[in-house]
């Protein structure tokens, strides 16, 4: 199936899709030498793949698989059809900058909770490159194949029961530890549950999540902020977040309580500031102790 998409507002495809992304083996997200992005997702409906291409002011979208129909109405949300930027005041001259320079980036909304959400438990406690590793490798494993003309090597997510069935060594030999293992079981039991967030209010939608044992504040917020397109919640807990704020917009560091403190008066724009930040290229210095990678196989 195909559709063109002509956005009422300037839409950057790489930008506002950019953090849906688990790295460059990410299974599931690749951007071909052509510039067009190509996604997988497990729909409502089954397996689907997503080729999305930009043109001038208008984005073509195609789609495979028994899930095209879904992915392909799902498409403009999945852009930031209903990113709703009316009332934010950049405030700081990094933010204003920053907004002039990439009108395009908007908050995507997946539509898909329990692809966000395993991603999300994998980066618990432990480095990002570790993490995207767990996932790659797990997605490889269990995944099924791209429908379509899909470029090598990409795969659909796992389903719930899937994942709810993979074997401890399994989840060992990915570098996995026991906690989060049981915490992507446990959301996988509470798949169906947890895929209602999608139409609920965002209060409603964060205490839900947060009800599944070992789902905080900070991993909840990483699945609004993706699934959800939740413009104001904020990863706290984040390990490098609180840091690098302050120094982008203070010229120092914060704790999480200085962050949110900080961040307030951008109500209910609090995750568009900290995107904002992300695209500005701003950098936190490096200095001090980093996460040191941890080897959950060792026995």
């Amino acid at each position: 199936m195909e559709t063109v998409w002509r956005p009422e507002q300037p839409v950057d495809v790489g930008l506002t899709l950019g953090s849906l992304s688990r790295g460059r083996n990410d299974p599931t997200h690749r951007t071909t030498p052509d510039g067009a992005l190509w996604r997988t997702s497990l729909t409502p409906l089954g397996p689907a793949t997503y080729r999305i291409a930009q043109r001038q002011g208008e984005v073509q979208v195609q789609a495979w698989g028994d899930g095209a129909e879904w992915a392909i109405a799902q498409a403009p949300d999945l852009l930031g059809a209903r990113d709703d930027w009316a009332g934010f005041e950049p405030g700081h001259p990094l933010l204003a900058e920053t907004r002039r320079r990439h009108p395009g980036l908007r908050l995507p909304r997946t539509g898909r909770v329990l692809e966000m959400l395993v991603p999300a438990v994998l980066e618990q406690k432990v480095t990002g490159k570790e993490a995207r590793g767990s996932f790659a490798l797990l997605v490889r494993r269990y995944g099924t194949s791209a429908p379509g003309p899909a470029p090598a090597g990409m795969r659909v997510p796992p389903s719930a029961d899937t994942w709810r069935h993979i074997p401890s060594w399994e989840w060992h030999q990915a570098g996995v530890d026991p906690r989060r293992m049981r915490t992507v079981m446990a959301a996988a039991r509470l798949a169906a549950r947890l895929e209602e967030t999608v139409g609920m209010a965002p209060a409603d939608a964060l205490r839900r999540l947060r009800a599944v044992p070992g789902i905080g504040v900070w991993t909840a917020a990483e699945v609004a902020q993706r699934a959800l397109g939740d413009a104001d919640e904020i990863s706290v807990g984040d390990y490098h977040l609180a840091g690098f704020v302050g120094w982008a917009l203070l010229g120092r560091p914060l704790d999480d309580p200085g962050m949110l403190a900080l961040l307030e008066p951008w109500r209910p724009h609090r995750q568009r500031v900290v995107r904002l930040l992300e695209v500005s290229g701003a950098r936190k210095p490096r200095f001090g102790p980093r996460m040191t990678v941890q080897d959950h196989r060792v026995v």
